[in-house]
Parts: structure tokens; sequence; C-alpha cells
């Protein structure tokens, strides 16, 4: 509805400028994972302290929120004005754009610590609640550009300001009423102030290379292609990230359970998380994203009523990014709950940051568009073995060979009967259709979901999940 609203070229300027501002979350990424770390951490404790780190943190972000906002209004208006390639026409429009997403970051960065602690206190069905309040507002607000007739994208920008001011109100509102260890009252403990800069400090290079090897892309293919392949690159993120939703709600929920079992020194259990963690991860987004994968051209062809060039293509690239990313969540996890980052980064920071300058080598001379998403895959598995051999060195009783032989070789294990029979049976559907295209998704998820069961799972796993599904049968009759 948006893309069709907005059309293609409003589409991409509203991708990359929103975007544009995105990167400069680089400084605020790292205090946000900083901050649910040393939340997490401090309730595993035995006496916690969590008022101290919370209006710390509070303190911290309200401070960069206002550094941000400066470089945003002067450096990063100059170079949407001046570099980036938007035709004089919708220039207005774009700094519309621009400032409706400068608000909405800064406003964001200062409720990160709320939603932090809403995760370390793992009330989960808040944000299910709270994200399907979120969805029928972005609906209702898409709808509305097709009533409204003054310009579509300045609108849009204008509907994406309120919706996340009011999200972002509800958040703060539900932590201080539900939560009430986390309120506010702006002091500022200097020890807990170094152990977070420390901790940001060394952080600050995992998160220059995420937000690079996204929204530094991003720009690189506007200056290079221009908007309409922007547009496209902004479908891909969208399926992406829909597919992708069902592994990151699964990961708010283990997150802090692998950070309090290692602040409580409970390292067995530790293992067994990142085990399992990374198993259910990536066969949680396998069952969803492979009929997704080979169905691509008929899935953009009925759901858009003008399909932007190369996004089937850009749609194929990003999931298998992502299936590389979801195989080190876990990992990364149980190395930010060390606190011992320093090596880590160094090297697994380094490895993530040469994607960009890979991807503008590429640019410049002269391949396509898919290989910015070529090198991030690349550096992503490089970054993925480093992740294995440093957690090796840091946590007791993990190690790469356990690794291999537990997550990633079930793994290998669903993958290859699970392509080469959903493959075969693609081929053989000549004439597709929308009833076709419905039997081959379920029958591929059936298919995934009995090779998972059977030869990615052990038997104690798959008892688990039996008594699980007999427990909740049995709940249901009653």
């Amino acid at each position: 509805m948006i893309l069709d609203a907005l059309g293609i070229e409003d589409y991409g300027i509203y991708n990359v400028v929103g975007g544009f501002v995105s990167m400069f979350s680089v400084l605020s990424g790292t205090l946000t994972a900083a901050s649910q770390r040393f939340i997490a951490f401090e309730l595993g404790k035995e006496k916690p302290q969590i008022n101290k780190v919370f209006s710390t943190a509070i303190t911290i972000h309200l401070i960069l929120a206002i550094c941000i906002l400066i470089l945003l209004e002067s450096i990063g208006l100059w170079f949407l004005n001046n570099k980036m390639n938007i035709t004089p026409e919708r220039l207005y429009a774009a700094n519309w754009v621009f400032q409706c997403s400068v608000i909405t970051f800064f406003v964001s960065l200062i409720c990160i610590p709320y939603n932090a602690a809403i995760i370390a206190y793992e009330k989960i069905s808040a944000f299910a609640f709270i994200s399907i309040f979120e969805v029928v507002c972005k609906l209702l607000a898409a709808y509305s550009l097709y009533i409204i007739t003054f310009d579509s994208l300045i609108i849009y920008a204008i509907f994406m300001l309120i919706i996340s001011l009011i999200l972002r109100a509800i958040y703060s509102w539900y932590c201080n009423k539900y939560i009430k260890d986390c309120c506010c009252n702006f002091t500022f403990d200097n020890q807990i102030f170094k152990e977070m800069i420390g901790f940001s400090g060394w952080n600050f290079i995992g998160s220059t290379a995420g937000i690079l090897n996204n929204q530094g892309i991003n720009l690189l293919i506007n200056l290079f292609f221009g908007v309409t392949v922007n547009a496209a690159r902004g479908i891909a993120n969208q399926v992406d990230g829909a597919i992708n939703t069902f592994v990151q709600n699964f990961m708010i929920a283990l997150n802090p359970q692998i950070t309090k079992s290692y602040a409580a020194r409970d390292f067995i259990y530790v293992n067994k998380m990142i085990i399992l963690g990374t198993k259910f991860a990536f066969f949680l987004f396998w069952i969803l994203c492979l009929p997704v994968y080979i169905n691509i051209d008929f899935l953009l062809s009925i759901w858009l009523k003008e399909v932007p060039q190369y996004a089937a293509l850009f749609v194929k690239y990003s999931i298998i990014y992502t299936l590389c990313q979801n195989l080190s969540q876990c990992l990364y996890t149980t190395m930010l709950a060390t606190g011992c980052i320093k090596k880590y980064q160094i090297i697994v920071g380094t490895l993530s940051l040469m994607s960009f300058p890979m991807t503008y080598l590429f640019f410049k001379i002269g391949l396509p568009s898919e290989y910015g998403y070529i090198s991030i895959i690349i550096f992503s598995f490089l970054s993925l073995i480093a992740r294995i051999f440093l957690l090796q060195e840091i946590v007791l009783q993990f190690s790469w060979h356990t690794f291999l032989k537990k997550a990633l070789v079930p793994i290998i294990y669903t993958i290859i009967p699970t392509t080469t029979i959903i493959y075969y049976i693609h081929i053989f559907n000549k004439n597709i259709s929308f009833e076709s295209f419905l039997g081959e998704s379920l029958t591929s998820i059936l298919f995934c979901s009995i090779t998972i069961y059977y030869c990615g799972l052990t038997k104690i796993e798959r008892k688990y999940i039996s008594n699980f599904i007999h427990n909740k049968i049995v709940k249901t009759k009653k």
C-alpha cells in the first residue's frame, strides 16, 4: 500500500533519508547493548542495584541524544541538501522526512533504557500487545495515504513520527507502572558510568559495522545507482524483516536468560542456551524463509502493483545474509554477557567493517548493486568463525567442536534434504497460481518441520517438544 501510494521514487527517498538518520544510531547502538546487558546482569546478582544502573543509563542517553541532535541538524542537514542523489523537486519533502526522522530518533534514544528494562525483566507479553497496536496504527497510516490529498511522502513521515511518539510513551508508562525499580531520578553513579562507557567504547566498533553494513551500503547504492534501487532494497528489508520478526521475538525472550545465567556463573546452562538458541533461531527462520525464497517472484507480483527492479534478487540475498546472522545471535549475546569484548570487537568488529569498503570497491569498478549483499554475506560468515573461537577462550565448557557437532551439523542435516525436495517440487510446478503456491508452502513448512524434528533435534529436545504440545492440547480441552 505504501509503495503504491508513494510511488517508487518517493518510497526510495523515504528509505534512504530515514536510513541516513539511522546511521547516527551507531553512537546509541553501543549504549543500547550496554543498557540491556548491565540491567540483565544486575538482575543475575544476589543483591541487585537496578535503580542505580537504570538512572545512570537514562542520564547517559539524554546527554548522547542532545549531542546527536546537534550533529544531525548541522552535518546531517548539509549532507542531505548537498550530497544525496535526490531530484530538486522532491528535496522539500525529503527535508520533512529528515526532520520527522530526527525527532523520532531523539525520543527513541531517550527511551532505550525503558525498553532494556522490559526485556531484562522478561515482560514479553507487553511486547506482544504493543506490537499488535503498532501494526494496526501503521496499517491505518498506510490506508490514509489514499484519502489525504496532500503530499503523501510528507504525510507518511508525519504519521510515522506520531506513531513512534505514542509507542515510546506506552513503553515508558508500562515500565514506570509495572517495574518499580526502574523509575528515573537522574542519579549518577560514577563507577557504573565508567563501566558502561568502557563497555560501549569497545562495542562501538561492532555497532559501526552494523550501521555501515545496512544504512551505509544503502547510501552507497543511492550515490551509485539512485533512489529506484533504494526502493528495491527497501522492499527486500521489508520482506526479510517480516520473516525475521519471529526470530527476533524468540531472541528477546532468550537473551536475558543467557545474561542472567552468566552473571550467576551457571556455565552449563549458558552453553545449553547457546546450542538450543542457535538451532531454534535458525530453524524458525528456515521454516518461513524457504517457501518465500523459492517463490519470491510470484509473491512480489501479487503483493506489489509495481515491482521495483532488483527487488526479487535483493530479497534472496537478504535472506541468505540473515541466515548467516542468525547463527551468530546467541554467540554475540554471550560475548556481551561476559563483558570481555575488547579482543572480540577488535577482531570481529574489524572483519564486519571490511564489508563497507569492499562494497565501495565493488561499485567503483563497475560491479552491479547486488554486490553490496555479497560483500556482507562473505564477512558475516568470516565473523561467525571468529566468534566461535573467541568465545571458546572466555566461556567455560564451550568449545568449537561441541558447537559444530551439536548446533551446526544438525542444521546442515536439515538444510540439504529440505532444500532439495522443495526445489524439485517447485520446478515441476510449472503453472504458478495462488493455490499452487499455498500448497507448495504448506508442503514446505510440513516437510521442514518433520525434518527438523527428526534430524535437527536430539531425543531430549524431541521429548520436551512432544510434552509441551501434549500439555497445550490437554489445557485447551479443559
